[in-house]
């Protein structure tokens, strides 16, 4: 690997730490943060575009998967919002949030493999 794939990685990494932080507090800001909906998204979207990337585009998968994305997504955030789920006593959330999220996690980023195998 580069220097310059590395750096670019980073940065785009970074970028996609920014992107996170706006759509969950944008989220956020229109559903409320009962239940942690824009990490949801964030994961959501993070998984359909690393399949459609993988499928579509892999010699960027590097720099978008690893760097852009990598930055984008965040299971552990989501854990995290699942344990103070159910230390908060909303059980049903928590379940839906670690198993859910998962579920739905696989078949977005299904979906985005099977969209870019076609492109």
């Amino acid at each position: 690997m580069s220097p310059l794939l590395f750096f670019g990685a980073a940065v785009a990494g970074g970028v996609g730490a920014v992107l996170r932080y706006l759509v969950d507090l944008g989220v956020a800001k229109l559903a409320g943060r009962r239940f942690p909906w824009g990490i949801l998204l964030v994961n959501l979207t993070g998984s359909f575009a690393l399949g459609l990337v993988t499928a579509a585009l892999p010699d960027q998968a590097f720099l978008l998967g690893a760097g852009l994305l990598g930055g984008y997504t965040t299971f552990s955030t989501a854990m995290l919002d699942t344990v103070a789920l159910w230390r908060d006593g909303a059980r049903w959330a928590s379940v839906f949030d670690a198993v859910g999220m998962l579920a739905l996690a696989l078949l977005a980023a299904g979906l985005g493999l099977t969209l870019g195998s076609m492109i």
